[in-house]
């Protein structure tokens, strides 16, 4: 089965310059580095967000273990 897959990531650059008809299996490969950033990314703002309004005791306590 073919994918349409965006060659610089960017799903709102859709010139046709920019798209290739990969197969899934080619479309994870091109894209992993993007899925590998995204899935840090998630994690690094989800960490600063309850930094920001977590409980300082729920977070002394989880540094100590």
């Amino acid at each position: 089965m073919l994918a349409c897959a965006h060659l610089d990531h960017d799903p709102g650059n859709s010139m046709p310059g920019n798209l290739a008809a990969l197969c899934q299996r080619c479309h994870m490969i091109h894209d992993a580095a993007e899925h590998r950033w995204q899935r840090w990314w998630n994690v690094f703002r989800l960490r600063a967000i309850r930094d920001l309004y977590e409980d300082p005791r729920v977070t002394r306590e989880r540094s100590a273990h």
